[in-house]
């Protein structure tokens, strides 16, 4: 069944836990595991169906046209799955082959097709998943990307590289892309970039907090949508122009941009005015350019240090807060909840106009990317951590954001994207997570709007509703950016009541159907409708039907978001909160579905179904997502933003990396997340998402010291050496952002990241495992026992027993 839903994933993007939807509330509940999915609306497929017609939509819930419609082919009417509406179909010849009264269900609209009469493509099977090609909208203008350049460094080396990798980017351009620059250090400076007679900078306070029209009246901009006419220079385009007109004079500014020229103290941080150079430019594009798609590219190499969104004070007495602080100390905590509120209402103007931040860092120490977390989560921006501006990490990550296809020249992703959820009328729509933000109650779109306050019975509100989850109470959201690897979650509720009867008599589908439409701005200029619909069958009561169609690698991913959802939502909630919340889908899962006798641990059976879910439970609960022991609140944030964003199968890396074991004379093979799998004639790759990292066990350490690699007679352990390697490269293709590289070994200081995401079956806590240690030393462990790990948490086989001990106790 799995090879089944990678099938369906690759075919429409969407994997469901519960690949058949339980028939009433009752057995809604039993199933524990949400009635949910993720969804990636821009997955890359291998024939992708584009049409350059405009779609043909409901005229009442303003569906679009599917193969589960109902077709009559006598009255020439479509009949809508999601509310049950007649419709005329669009050029509908007469039909010759028809059902005595005329319906064509969608699997006969096949055949139909192939002969002499053709049914509208969209009731085709084929167009399940399907995108329109439509003109774009006259205020539609190419995408913009603005630049807020940093100037505090402490090191000229790391602004010299930064200076290079952006001017970089700025030539990789398209020609009709706009472009925006201003710096920021102590204060902020915009830059007239539209004009080339004379460098023409405007400085902005950075310790104040400015308004858009404050800005607007300092700037001289009409607050009108302006762009370039006819080469004219507007208000708008001395702010931000053109690409193919600009380039010259930003290469000419790019040279001669210095650092920021205030001095520091030796025992004082950098004069950094972080949130007020974003607030700028957000209120620049919001003024010249409101409800198009851009991109503000924030680059920051430290705290804020002044102004709004202040993260830390001017001395270096003064420390970075930790998670401990946030919580326990009310000065922090008051600064931490200020601060993240300005973030937040920036984030919500960038949302409503359709801007995406994105925040680059180059630093060693945390630069308030907790606080700024708002910036880029709900606009559907990026975020990319790196120690310096120098690093691989930070230049590969951002030339690969900027990357053009070779045979289109365009950009990898969408600006300006929303997405409305459709459901059958046996279905409700609980919420969303994601990085996205609500539309229910924004005036950008009317239609969307007016289409969820119709959709009101079948949607939870996000207030005063325990079953509310994620952004709810609206089937309609904004996501800003929008990629390939883009994947968000969906949650629902089994509705009661009867489906919707169509004029004939009949039920408008036999099973729960959903549709997703996904409109957003595509980099060539075009717009973009991407819609896809799916219907899943429904069990029959008291089957055993459901288990056997469970998705338990959807179901890990899932459960984890929730979790990380619930994190990101509020400061209050601990470690704990989590490991108890996906503890109780772990037990309860078990309890309705596997097989056991009360009181006896040794009885417990699981079906084959969800037989791994209890080891990605384990590995999920150790986690950085869960766990903020020895992580700062900033690397907190990145890990959880970073896993809210993508798809299932690097979703499930995250939980529960690869690790790949390489021997002599032996085909590289997986290997289970053990410490017996640490043997000294091993090479180990361990895949994190985050962290590649090669481990070297004593044996072949030892050999590599030796310099046996580079002896024409041992070129077979040169290539052995150079295994992981490659295999290491090939993963690094399609990663973003870019992982960090270790390469260590036996003892060495950076293995540390492989023994702490190993189950500690041998450790010390274990009797055989410390006469291992005491006979052999520390670290060290023969072909079948593995190495011992100096750690107190607990193996996954010593999980297990605890687990089983609490499926099998009475209630």
């Amino acid at each position: 069944m799995q090879a089944q839903f990678e099938d369906f994933e690759d075919q429409t993007g969407l994997r469901f836990p519960w690949n058949m939807f339980p028939a009433n509330e009752a057995e809604q509940k039993r199933c524990v595991i949400p009635l949910s999915c993720l969804y990636q609306p821009l997955r890359p497929r291998t024939s992708p169906v584009l049409v350059q017609i405009p779609p043909t939509g409901c005229r009442k819930c303003r569906a679009i046209l599917n193969p589960y419609c109902r077709i009559n082919s006598a009255t020439g009417l479509w009949g809508c799955p999601f509310c049950g509406t007649q419709n005329q179909l669009p050029a509908l010849p007469p039909l010759e082959k028809m059902d005595p009264d005329g319906t064509i269900e969608p699997q006969v609209a096949q055949t139909q097709a192939q002969g002499e009469t053709q049914l509208p493509f969209p009731v085709d099977p084929a167009a399940l998943d399907i995108e329109y090609v439509v003109a774009p909208p006259e205020t539609q203008k190419p995408p913009i990307f603005f630049y807020v350049l940093d100037t505090c460094f402490e090191e000229k080396a790391d602004f010299e590289s930064l200076k290079q990798t952006v001017q970089e980017s700025i030539h990789s351009l398209p020609p009709d892309a706009l472009v925006g620059f201003l710096t920021f250090g102590r204060h902020v400076q915009v830059y007239e970039v539209g004009v080339e007679e004379r460098q023409t900078l405007y400085s902005f306070n950075g310790s104040k907090t400015y308004t858009a029209e404050q800005v607007s009246k300092r700037l001289g901009l009409t607050g009108a949508l302006a762009g370039i006419n006819n080469g004219a220079l507007t208000s708008a385009s001395r702010f931000v122009q053109q690409h193919a007109v600009c380039e010259f004079g930003l290469d000419r500014f790019m040279e001669t941009l210095e650092q920021d020229m205030f001095a520091v103290g030796k025992q004082e941080r950098q004069h950094r005015a972080t949130g007020c150079a974003v607030s700028v430019a957000e209120s620049i594009l919001q003024t010249t350019y409101p409800r198009t798609g851009a991109r503000i590219l924030v680059f920051t190499a430290g705290p804020c240090t002044e102004g709004p969104g202040q993260v830390v004070g001017i001395p270096y007495s003064e420390p970075i807060r930790s998670h401990h602080d946030i919580i326990n100390v009310a000065s922090v905590a008051k600064r931490y909840r200020e601060s993240s509120e300005f973030y937040t209402g920036v984030a919500k103007s960038a949302s409503a106009n359709g801007h995406t931040i994105d925040v680059l860092i180059g630093c060693y120490d945390q630069v308030g990317l907790s606080e700024m977390e708002s910036l880029a989560h709900q606009t559907g921006g990026i975020v990319v951590q790196s120690d310096s501006f120098t690093s691989a990490i930070f230049k590969r990550s951002f030339k690969r954001l900027l990357l053009q296809d070779e045979a289109t020249g365009a950009l990898g992703f969408g600006l300006n994207a929303t997405l409305q959820v459709k459901v059958s009328h046996n279905l409700r729509i609980r919420g969303a997570i994601g990085h996205m933000t609500s539309l229910h109650h924004s005036d950008n779109d009317t239609e969307l709007v007016s289409a969820s306050k119709r959709s009101t019975l079948r949607l939870f509100r996000s207030t005063g509703d325990s079953s509310a989850i994620g952004e709810s109470g609206t089937d309609a959201w904004k996501l800003g950016a929008v990629w390939t690897h883009s994947t968000y979650v969906f949650f629902f509720d089994v509705a009661s009541g009867p489906g919707i009867q169509l004029a004939n008599g009949r039920e408008s589908v036999p099973g729960a159907a959903i549709q997703f439409i996904t409109t957003y701005q595509h980099p060539d200029g075009s717009r973009r409708i991407h819609v896809t619909t799916v219907e899943r069958p429904i069990s029959a009561t008291g089957s055993g039907e459901l288990v056997q169609n469970f998705d338990q690698e959807a179901a890990a991913v899932i459960v984890a978001r929730e979790a990380v959802w619930r994190g990101v939502q509020s400061t209050e909630w601990e470690p704990n909160d989590g490991v108890r919340l996906i503890d109780n889908f772990l037990i309860d899962l078990c309890s309705h579905f596997a097989s056991y006798r009360a009181n006896d641990p040794g009885s417990l059976s699981l079906p084959a179904e969800i037989n791994l879910f209890p080891q990605f439970v384990y590995h999920l609960r150790r986690s950085g997502f869960v766990q903020v022991f020895n992580s700062s609140p900033d690397e907190t944030s990145y890990y959880r933003h970073c896993f809210l964003a993508e798809d299932c199968t690097n979703s499930l890396i995250m939980i529960q990396p690869t690790l790949t074991a390489y021997q002599l004379d032996k085909e590289p093979e997986p290997v289970v997340l053990d410490s017996t799998s640490l043997k000294p004639e091993r090479i180990l790759l361990l895949d994190t998402f985050f962290h590649l990292l090669i481990y070297h066990g004593s044996v072949v350490a030892e050999w590599r010291r030796l310099g046996y690699q580079e002896q024409p007679d041992y070129k077979y352990f040169k290539d052995f050496l150079e295994q992981p390697r490659l295999d290491a490269a090939d993963i690094l293709v399609d990663r973003f952002p870019l992982p960090r590289f270790i390469d260590t070994e036996e003892g060495g200081s950076q293995a540390r990241f492989l023994m702490s995401r190993l189950s500690p079956t041998t450790s010390y806590r274990n009797v055989d495992s410390m006469m291992n240690l005491a006979t052999r030393g520390a670290g060290a462990g023969d072909g079948e026992s593995g190495a011992v790990i100096l750690t107190d948490d607990v193996s996954l086989l010593t999980f297990m027993e605890y687990v089983k001990k609490a499926v099998v106790r009475p209630e």
